[in-house]
């Protein structure tokens, strides 16, 4: 069965072991299919660029225990090889007391061994004391072995091996301190795979050290996929129009925060993804029902975006009444300006009547939504989960709110969120439409009213 990777705390090295595996399946052309637990979408853009196959995210909270299950089980049917990363420490999840949607309850959901990556760097003796504490903390939690990462010297790996040894659990790999191989990363972690002219040689590197610095002869029984069941549950979506109704998806190193499965579960109910750009296209696509703007980074290309007249078709769009939905760095790039991290200010759309600030403070975690009117993706009262991870802040508050939003904590502080008028739904809020196809049906037929009223 397939292997979770998983990390004792954040920052230990998961994604490197993660795509040094990778690139070495793939070298030896293995088909892979490769999930991430969590709301991610930049670690998944290298999963997908190593793999050649969409990276899926399981994420029991946006979506549900049943669909995580589902959707592992229907992206392992025609690979022989599959591999999970986990999200943060192994027990960390969306609280404090327990491990709901934790690397360790997605691994429980799919009956899943882990392989912990422990950071070595600073530790001898003590490493038994933590890889003991992981493997007995919870008796669900299968360990199938440990990766020592940033190991110093052949000293320094004796020492641990030592310690390691009347625990008898395997070492499944061995990677020695890789300076040289470093992903660069900025305000809201890796940079995009998109931006970086040197990836190709830097996932070479990470393919050699997977060659060496693993143990394949007892790490690839439990990447293998095995039997597969058939009979995953998964109900095929019907199309709400026989005719595709196009939908303008804005995809560029701007706007790339996108969840394979919402782009798939659009195309089942008839949408017709047209792929565009808003940093360097001079027209929106013709003939299009709807626009659907992912988050991203528009304030690293604020300028650019700026200087590109396209707005003024953008703007005569949504002045037309044509649907659209933006999340995050959509919603930003609506507003009347995005105020980058050195204070300077580039106009945008206008769409809506406030300004994006960056700012030093990060908003993380997931959100509870409660829907306080009709709008493009939900009907009022409707109730949804949504991730926000952002650095920015608005100016002006939304007079006219898509959400009341609270923590994942029941006594979380309630507060008000989005900006909605009638063909438009612009929010911080990331949404998962796994198990949740009613949203995208609910805009998909308003773009399909929009385009048949011409």
């Amino acid at each position: 069965m397939p292997l979770v990777v998983a990390g004792e705390r954040s920052g230990v090295g998961k994604t490197t072991v993660t795509l040094a595996l990778l690139a070495s399946l793939c070298r030896r052309r293995l088909k892979v299919q490769s999930f991430k637990v969590g709301p991610d979408y930049i670690d998944p853009m290298f999963h997908q660029h190593v793999t050649n196959r969409a990276c899926r995210n399981l994420d029991p909270v946006l979506t549900s225990e049943a669909y995580v299950q589902q959707c592992f089980a229907r992206h392992i049917q025609d690979v022989d090889y599959a591999l999970v990363e986990g999200v943060m420490g192994l027990f960390d999840g969306a609280t404090g007391i327990d491990s709901t949607a934790s690397t360790a309850h997605v691994a429980q959901l799919l009956d899943l061994p882990i392989l912990l990556v422990l950071d070595c760097s600073r530790l001898s003796r003590s490493v038994a004391a933590i890889a003991h504490g992981y493997r007995s903390f919870d008796p669900r939690v299968k360990l199938a072995g440990v990766v020592l990462n940033r190991v110093g010297s052949d000293r320094h790996l004796e020492l641990l091996l030592d310690a390691l040894e009347p625990l008898q659990l395997p070492i499944l790999g061995v990677l020695r301190r890789q300076d040289n191989i470093t992903i660069p990363d900025r305000h809201l972690g890796l940079v995009p795979t998109a931006e970086l002219s040197s990836l190709d040689t830097l996932i070479d590197k990470l393919a050699t050290l997977g060659d060496t610095c693993f143990n394949w002869e007892n790490l690839l029984p439990f990447l293998k996929t095995g039997d597969k069941d058939q009979g995953s549950g998964i109900r095929s979506i019907q199309p709400i129009t026989r005719s595709p109704v196009k939908l303008a998806v804005a995809r560029d190193r701007a706007f790339s925060f996108y969840y394979p499965d919402n782009l798939d579960i659009l195309a089942a109910l008839g949408a017709e993804l047209v792929f565009w750009s808003p940093l360097t296209d001079s027209g929106l696509p013709e003939d299009v029902g709807g626009m659907y703007f992912g988050g991203g980074f528009p304030e690293v290309f604020a300028q650019q975006l700026a200087e590109n007249h396209l707005v003024e078709a953008i703007k005569k769009a949504l002045q037309a009444g044509m649907p659209t939905y933006a999340e995050c760095g959509g919603l930003m790039y609506l507003s009347k300006q995005i105020v980058d991290f050195n204070g300077q200010s580039w106009p945008m759309v206008g769409a809506i009547p406030t300004t994006s600030v960056m700012g030093s403070r990060l908003t993380l975690g997931y959100r509870c939504c409660t829907a306080l009117e009709d709008s493009l993706l939900l009907s009022a009262g409707s109730v949804v989960w949504g991730h926000e991870f952002h650095r920015s802040y608005l100016s002006e508050m939304p007079t006219n709110p898509v959400f009341e939003i609270r923590g994942y904590e029941e006594r979380s502080r309630l507060t008000l969120e989005g900006w909605r008028s009638p063909n438009i739904h612009a929010s911080y809020i990331h949404l998962h439409f796994g198990g949740r196809s009613h949203i995208p049906q609910r805009f998909l037929s308003h773009c399909l009213r929009f385009r048949q009223s011409f």
